[in-house]
């Protein structure tokens, strides 16, 4: 048996159109993206300013060749830590509060859509496939689009801020030591696409080997029972060995990236050196400018590779995104048309009978009709044709036939889970399709045949259906159906907890 957990397909294309959909669900919040986009330009600001400083502060120093007033440094200096204290603190608060409402906003939107969806939406698509819409794939999204935001604001402005200033202060040495951006640019980008690539990787393996070591400890006895140890073994050593060799690929990978993004760091800050150096024995640049000059050649690193890490980042987690808004761009394929949705705003005054339903037909449920009905699931298989049947309020109807002949299939057309194929479904003589989605089902009581119970204690989930039933009408529902005796038998009668997964433990004799 497989133990694989599937990973997101790497795109090899940034798909821009995509990111500026996900973008606008940001948009709803202005308020915090206008901050966080302003704190890290500041943030930018300030960490350029710094070599600035130091740049009059190595001056004024060396201009007099003694120690003199540095009070003024000193306030700069401690106004521009103050500064980058308030903008970290502003931009963390901003993304962090962000990253929370996208992340509530998606799960909350798509929660509600795959509530309104109908069964079939469901019978191709796997539980987990769905859970992880709500969880992983809305976490990417949000904090790609919080911090990832900040990260290329900052570093973008940083880099600019950092190559303007070189080329003032010094136009031939500033093109000299920008010269080792570009390298440094395509290497990042080269080495940080692999970096997520191993890593994926790795978090694949390990997943394995967590699900393989979790399914080997709860079929313990059948392994035992069957001598399976030494064949359940190799298949987990077969997982470590994989394990071992992707986690080593990942370490070199940044061993050897580290040291090449320093040594263009060292290259720039050695011609400065060289070049700049020359200039001060010339005395054609102050000590202070060579100072700053090599403080940006060693800070280039950071921007360019955060931003680099982002953009890879963005093109790892697409199929994500494209997951999601897959999922909140799908269109509920039983919905009230058109004219139904006229009917409900037309019967939306107090002054509505009671006789009258929402939508204005009949209140009362007291007659449903097949007529001429078909029916097929996606697959293609045909399970009704040409069904007709008729049952009257108060009649009871027994359907009998062979398992898979469509008795479950008839029920589910009835609470209008599915849509017929063919033909004509009738509630009180009227197109099912005519009357309120809302008003059918809340009027249409089903038994299912296999009933979930959710954690919580009885009185709760007998009460799910009508969450505003008092308890007495709980426990009339539950005498109707001859369910209040052993109920009252439990050790905590209708306040008993069903327990984790729905599943009620008792005995009744």
């Amino acid at each position: 048996m497989s133990n694989e957990v599937p990973e997101d397909a790497f795109s090899e294309k940034f798909d821009m159109g995509l990111w500026k959909r996900v973008f606008r669900i940001a948009l709803r919040y202005k308020q915090l993206l206008i901050p966080l986009a302003i704190s890290a330009v500041a943030i930018a600001g300030v960490d350029a300013s710094f070599a600035l400083v130091t740049r009059w502060t190595v001056d004024d120093v060396d201009e007099v060749s003694s120690m003199r007033d540095l009070a003024p440094h000193i306030a700069v200096y401690l106004g521009l830590t103050i500064a980058l204290s308030a903008g970290v603190l502003v931009f963390i608060r901003s993304a962090g509060a962000l990253a929370n409402h996208m992340s509530h906003d998606i799960r909350r939107d798509c929660f509600q859509r795959l509530q309104e969806l109908e069964f079939s939406y469901f019978d191709h698509r796997p539980t987990g496939w769905l859970i992880s819409r709500l969880t992983s794939d809305c976490d990417k999204l949000s904090r790609i689009i919080a911090w990832g935001t900040l990260d290329l604001v900052w570093a973008s402005c940083l880099v600019v801020m950092i190559s303007v200033i070189l080329v003032v202060l010094n136009p031939v040495l500033g093109l000299l030591v920008l010269a080792v951006v570009p390298p440094l640019i395509v290497i990042s980008a080269i080495f940080q696409k692999k970096l997520l690539l191993s890593s994926r990787d790795t978090r694949k393996f390990n997943s394995m080997i967590t699900a393989s070591f979790s399914e080997a400890l709860m079929g313990l006895r059948t392994s035992k029972a069957l001598v399976r140890e030494e064949e359940n073994l190799d298949e987990f050593q077969g997982l470590s060995t994989q394990m071992y060799g992707v986690s080593m690929k990942n370490a070199l990978q940044s061993a050897v990236y580290i040291p090449m993004v320093l040594t263009l760091g060292s290259v720039a800050a050695g011609v400065a050196l060289w070049r700049g150096g020359a200039d001060v024995m010339s005395e054609e640049m102050t000590l202070g400018t060579l100072v700053a000059f090599i403080f940006y050649a060693g800070q280039f690193f950071n921007p360019i590779n955060q931003i680099a890490q982002v953009l890879v980042q963005m093109q790892g987690a697409q199929a994500a995104g494209e997951r999601v808004l897959e999922l909140l761009a799908t269109e509920p394929g039983i919905r009230d048309s058109e004219a139904v949705k006229g009917k409900l705003a037309e019967w939306d005054r107090e002054d509505r009978p009671e006789d009258v339903a929402p939508d204005g037909g009949v209140r009362k449920i007291e007659s449903l009709e097949f007529r001429g009905v078909d029916f097929s699931y996606e697959t293609g298989e045909e399970v009704l044709k040409d069904f007709n049947l008729k049952v009257q309020s108060g009649e009871t109807i027994a359907l009998v036939g062979a398992s898979g002949g469509g008795k479950s299939t008839i029920v589910n057309l009835v609470a209008r889970f599915y849509e017929a194929s063919g033909g004509a479904i009738l509630v009180n003589g009227e197109d099912l399709r005519e009357r309120s989605l809302e008003w059918y089902q809340s009027n249409l009581g089903i038994v299912l045949q296999g009933p979930h119970l959710f954690s919580g204690s009885v009185l709760e989930n007998i009460r799910y259906g009508r969450l505003e039933a008092s308890d007495e009408e709980v426990r009339e529902a539950a005498r109707r159906v001859n369910a209040d005796g052993f109920i009252q038998a439990l050790e905590d009668g209708y306040n008993t907890d069903v327990g984790e997964g729905g599943n009620l433990s008792l005995i009744h004799i």
